[in-house]
């Protein structure tokens, strides 16, 4: 073991390249992937585990140099994501999904951020895991930033025990339409709290900093997105042809183009890309051609890549010190999801067996999660605590997707909507 340790960072060193480097964590990660189904695990932990593995701090495969210069890629990748999130607000879908769904996603997601939030900011008085103790300046931004991570949901793992199984019933349902929604006010949530958490950190005014701020970074990703949006839709609207090749090259570089414009501008680029797709899902005749062309060409390689290179940016060195902030995030953020289905449930008069079980179903997390802890780790300004914060969520999301598909499975076998 300390023979291969030593080893392949010299070979590394002095014969691999950037192009190299990539392709390494591209097989790795699909070879992460497909163990990771073996064994009936999300596909998404074995993308982690397998960047783990090459991480510079476990047998040094990769240099510590590429994983600090992977933000373009990243970023590209979350704007494909967020687009596909957008994509999930179809106006007529959303006056189908009635008012339980609406009721319960909002409480459960607003609940598990707010109470995330609240219990962590009680952790961190007593168990300071900074250098520092300033409860504005410090603890208050971080317990935002981390309960705005509490929000989304990942539905996969759900969704394969409900093909597994062939799960069936109002419990099924309300999962997957609550699931779809998560993601929406993640992104929402992380804004808020990004912009103010920024401020705070700034010491700027406090009018500013918790309500100008915040409403100019969400209004203006909302009106650019809905810029770059309508001019996609004139765009694929002159362009009759209908190579998949095409599509895929006009949708990758407007959202290249809003993403960046945005990062200029300073206004929220994941808020801007998601309202890319909101305009197109519900405004392009070709909506169907666009996704299409999205999941079939680029799915695969981009969450291959994201969270594979996600596993290379888990910092050991600080990770075995933050092991109990991975668990009171857990639980926190399982009691704000369990009283928000319970008081959504409540508040639609939805059946007893829905109240009850669809939490086991909304604990699996990844997917948009991951992504906006990277950009955390991104922002200078977070420079103190973004590993903290990447480790949490890295550390919380393989637990969640290791427990959620057999917390999923109890749940609609308790609500009996599977086969034993």
């Amino acid at each position: 073991m300390k023979t291969l340790k030593k080893f392949l960072p010299y070979l590394l060193q002095h014969t691999m390249d950037t192009t190299l480097l990539f392709g390494l964590i591209l097989f790795a990660g699909f070879i992460g992937g497909e163990l990771a189904k073996l064994v009936g695990l999300p596909k998404v932990t074995g993308y982690i585990l397998a960047g783990i593995f090459l991480n510079p701090g476990f047998f040094g495969v990769i240099p510590v140099e590429f994983t600090d210069n992977t933000n373009v890629l990243t970023n590209m990748a979350l704007s494909f994501i967020t687009f596909s999130v957008g994509g999930s607000l179809l106006f007529p879908k959303l006056k189908e999904m009635g008012k339980e769904i609406l009721y319960i996603t909002l409480l459960e997601a607003e609940l598990a951020f707010l109470i995330t939030a609240g219990g962590l900011l009680v952790f961190f008085y007593f168990m300071n895991p900074f250098s520092g103790n300033s409860f504005i300046g410090l603890f208050l931004p971080v317990a935002l930033l981390l309960g705005s991570l509490a929000s989304p949901t990942d539905p996969s793992a759900t969704l394969a025990v409900k093909t597994e199984f062939k799960a069936k019933g109002p419990v099924m349902s309300t999962i997957m339409g609550v699931a779809v929604f998560d993601d929406v006010l993640g992104i929402v949530n992380y804004s808020l709290a990004t912009a103010v958490a920024v401020a705070l950190i700034s010491q700027e005014p406090v009018v500013f900093s918790t309500v100008i701020q915040p409403f100019l970074s969400i209004a203006g990703g909302v009106v650019l997105g809905i810029g770059f949006g309508m001019l996609l839709n004139f765009i694929t609207g002159l362009v009759k042809r209908e190579e998949d090749g095409v599509l895929l090259v006009i949708l990758a570089g407007i959202l290249f183009i809003t993403f960046g414009v945005a990062g200029y501008l300073n206004i929220d680029e994941l808020l801007a890309t998601m309202t890319v797709g909101v305009v197109v899902v519900n405004f392009n005749p070709r909506q169907d051609a666009i996704f299409r062309v999205l999941e079939r060409y680029t799915d695969e390689i981009i969450f291959t890549l994201f969270f594979t290179i996600s596993g290379l940016k888990l910092n050991f060195d600080s990770l075995g010190s933050v092991y109990w902030l991975v668990l009171a995030f857990i639980i926190f953020r399982f009691a704000g999801k369990a009283l928000g289905v319970f008081g959504g449930g409540l508040l639609a008069h939805s059946p007893k067996v829905v109240r009850r079980d669809v939490t086991g179903g909304l604990l699996p997390q990844g997917g948009i999660v991951v992504g906006l802890a990277l950009m955390m780790n991104q922002n200078p300004v977070f420079s103190e605590f973004s590993d903290l914060i990447l480790n949490v969520v890295l550390g919380a999301t393989i637990i969640h997707e290791l427990l959620g598909p057999v917390a999923a499975k109890m749940s609609l076998k308790n609500a009996g909507e599977i086969n034993s």
